[in-house]
């Protein structure tokens, strides 16, 4: 639960939506952009009128959305706006009075230059199909899957799908470890990920690495898996499932064998998420890995203002929503206000770009010329190791 002074500021932006942002000397104003930014706040669920339903605290449900409003707002009122003026429109994309299918009918988009959305299905759906149709740039800001959407040039996912993390860990096993044993082990019934790893190591009509894939429970133990593997040449182990449950027994099976057999473990990149590689003295010198599209080195300077000016004002430090709300609204409203007429030919202008780099890359899914949507494929390879987390 988290106290109501983390909500007031998000709660007088969303009841009042406009958010106008100006630059402070009277220079003449050619253009006002205007900026949707989408988040799931759930206003309605939480206040009776202007008063929280529970007397003094808001629902961890809600967090996620709020931290990423709030990092956006921090965004805008950081903006080198060079004498242009910007005017954003903050939407709770869970509200009950005007959800987002009605904002559509009632024209209320209509006159956006970008949208920028943490969300996921219906309004993902809903978001995407109007920005197609009124050719206005949506970028999807967390949502980490196209969703089947196809033929729409305007839809930009930021968070790399799984399938673009799988071709990732293939890329860096190939420079790496090509010729190391490489094993691939996952869940009977759960084939995703080593479906994606079939089809992009035979992409090329030949497997280009020699990768076993086995069939693993979650009983498995560290003298059973070293039944599995050959220990004659260094081990690469691929965790490739989602769940805690099994990627922790999978990393309990290995640890033991790390130590008298070189081995690395890669993981997904939920996995950074998941409390057992973050208890005391667990997988004590043996690096847990995975892929994020989202890294903030320590001596960053925006993240140094962005912790001092949250805690500031919310007494906490800011968390990674806050983080990606900060950082894509800055960089993706000064590439709009920056590059006039020309937003998407510059999608990967890495000048404004507050914490990393993005490279987003057109992906076609059929035989259409035009590109299904763009997706970013920059992504960082982690370790967790003793607790702390790292780039590699």
């Amino acid at each position: 639960m988290r106290k109501i002074l983390l909500f007031s500021v998000v709660f007088f932006a969303l009841t009042g939506i406009e958010k106008s942002v100006a630059q402070q000397k009277s220079y003449p104003v050619y253009k006002t952009y205007r900026v949707a930014i989408f988040a799931p706040v759930y206003l309605d669920s939480i206040f009776d009128g202007y008063h929280l339903k529970a007397e003094s605290t808001i629902p961890n449900f809600v967090t996620g959305g709020t931290d990423f409003i709030q990092g956006a707002e921090m965004a805008l009122d950081t903006l080198n706006l060079n004498n242009k003026h910007v005017e954003a429109f903050l939407f709770d994309s869970k509200s009950v009075t005007q959800p987002v299918a009605t904002l559509i009918k009632n024209g209320k988009l209509d006159h956006m230059d970008l949208i920028i959305g943490s969300v996921k299905p219906p309004e993902y759906y809903q978001l995407a199909s109007f920005a197609n149709e009124k050719k206005i740039p949506f970028l999807s800001a967390t949502y980490p899957n196209d969703g089947g959407v196809r033929q729409n040039p305007f839809l930009l996912i930021a968070n790399s799908t799984l399938k673009t993390h799988c071709e990732g860990i293939f890329s860096y096993i190939l420079q790496k470890h090509g010729s190391d044993n490489i094993y691939l082990f996952h869940k009977k019934n759960d084939n995703r990920i080593s479906n994606y790893f079939k089809e992009i190591n035979s992409a090329d009509g030949k497997n280009l690495l020699k990768i076993k894939d086995i069939v693993l429970d979650s009983s498995v133990t560290a003298q059973g898996l070293k039944y599995l593997v050959d220990t004659t040449k260094p081990i690469v182990i691929i965790g490739a499932s989602l769940e805690q449950e099994f990627s922790q027994k999978l990393a309990d099976a290995c640890y033991p064998i790390q130590k008298t057999n070189p081995m690395i473990l890669i993981g997904m990149p939920n996995w950074d998420g998941f409390a057992c590689w973050f208890r005391k003295d667990a997988y004590t010198g043996f690096p847990i890995r995975y892929t994020t599209p989202h890294y903030i080195s320590k001596d960053n300077p925006f993240e140094s203002y962005l912790m001092s000016k949250y805690f500031q004002v919310y007494k906490i430090d800011p968390s990674d929503m806050a983080e990606k709300g900060f950082g894509l609204t800055y960089n993706f409203t000064s590439l709009l206000i920056n590059h006039p007429g020309a937003f998407m030919e510059n999608m990967n202008d890495t000048l404004y770009s507050p914490f990393h780099t993005l490279n987003f890359k057109p992906v076609y899914h059929g035989k259409n010329p035009q590109p299904d949507y763009y997706e970013n494929r920059h992504l960082f390879f982690m370790q967790i190791l003793n607790g702390e987390i790292s780039k590699e």
